[in-house]
């Protein structure tokens, strides 16, 4: 995992051709190019749900849904002027029990 400087913080990240690496390591009968083309057709595939207005549910993993922000008055954080922030849908994941127990298992007593 390699560490992501747009981050504030230092945690490390995992992008995408590091998963497809990952998977061809952990699966040696698969290609490399074909596990990148699953990899690419699942996120393609979730990202044309979202767009579609789709919930995505991964038994164990977590959902994935998108929540709607209504128009709203804001600050420009440099000059303080009030700015229109327009109203949007962002994608909103909430994960399943299975992975908040394992995530919270890992760092217990950290």
């Amino acid at each position: 995992m390699a560490s992501d400087d747009a981050q504030s913080t230092d945690q490390p990240t995992l992008t995408k051709s590091e998963l497809v690496a990952y998977i061809s390591q952990e699966q040696p009968q698969l290609l490399g190019q074909d596990v990148e083309l699953a990899v690419n057709s699942i996120l393609d595939c979730m990202s044309r749900a979202l767009v579609g207005g789709e919930r995505i549910e991964i038994r164990g993993f977590g959902s994935m849904t998108l929540h709607y922000r209504p128009p709203r008055i804001g600050r420009n954080p440099k000059t303080g002027e009030k700015v229109q922030v327009p109203e949007k849908y962002v994608p909103h994941f909430k994960p399943g029990a299975n992975l908040r127990n394992r995530v919270d298992e890992n760092y217990k007593g950290k």
